[in-house]
């Protein structure tokens, strides 16, 4: 048995490095017809590292072909099968501009930005390029509202919106988690005036609330009165336009806080 598994290997070894070489001999060949057969092939196959390969190296002697367009889109889509979707986007813009007038030219346009959402990172790092494919898929949007793409591309425009909401609610978060509540209350105005349709405008006003107490429970007594006044006025927006939170219990605490500081306060001044 053991005799039999290694003739086995030995045998597969064979093929493997046989195949190997003909994909070398392939890729060194000069025959044109034969490689773009055989990377058509790959593609279709979906063996996307060959025919990526193959397909890029046909691209100078094909630039001026009837079949350079068709090569180019696959070629393309190699990266974007491969998840290397940095270079997918480059190549998928490029398309748009080298084909303006092509029948894949709109479809290319919204890989360009579908590559750039999916080369996105996570909301805790750099936005850069969470920008970049916002951007790049509203415009596709505006451009192009009545695209079988258009909803779709709605769709990761909002995944992007909501990632950028993340981070700045995040950096909210913090601020007031390390006690810099004047600069924390800022960031969540600054939310809710970014985000204004976002579900958790309420918990944003809130923690705005919670801020402003906070601020104001840490100033100095001349600046005790006025900064708890401006507490109490967000807990009043936060009443009239969200009725019906869930928060408002707990921010009512605060705000009979701040109504009872401020009466003190006035009590002890007179």
């Amino acid at each position: 048995m053991p005799i039999r598994k290694n003739l086995w290997f030995f045998c597969l070894s064979i093929l493997l490095l046989s195949a190997c070489n003909g994909y070398e001999k392939l890729l060194k060949s000069s025959d044109v017809n034969l490689k773009l057969s055989k990377a058509n092939e790959y593609y279709d196959k979906k063996y996307y590292q060959h025919a990526n390969q193959l397909y890029e190296s046909l691209l100078p002697v094909m630039k001026h072909t009837r079949n350079y367009e068709q090569l180019y889109y696959r070629y393309s889509y190699t990266f974007y099968y491969m998840k290397d979707y940095l270079s997918a986007s480059y190549h998928f813009k490029n398309f748009t501009e080298f084909f303006p007038s092509s029948k894949d030219a709109v479809e290319c346009e919204f890989m360009y930005g579908l590559c750039l959402y999916k080369y996105s990172p996570k909301y805790s790092l750099d936005p850069t390029n969470t920008i970049k494919a916002m951007e790049a898929l509203q415009s596709f949007v505006n451009v192009h509202p009545e695209s079988k793409y258009a909803t779709e591309a709605n769709t990761y425009v909002k995944a992007c919106r909501d990632k950028m909401e993340m981070k700045a609610a995040s950096a909210a978060k913090l601020y007031y988690d390390i006690g810099q509540y004047k600069a924390a209350s800022v960031a969540y105005k600054s939310v809710m005036h970014s985000y204004p349709e976002s579900p958790k405008m309420d918990m944003y006003q809130y923690m705005e609330v919670r801020a402003l107490y906070h601020y104001a429970h840490e100033s100095v007594k001349e600046k005790q009165e006025e900064r708890y006044a401006g507490m109490i006025t967000a807990y009043h927006e936060l009443v009239d336009e969200y009725p019906k939170s869930s928060y408002l219990r707990d921010a009512e605490k605060y705000y009979t806080q701040a109504d009872n500081h401020i009466k003190q306060l006035r009590d002890e001044h007179k």
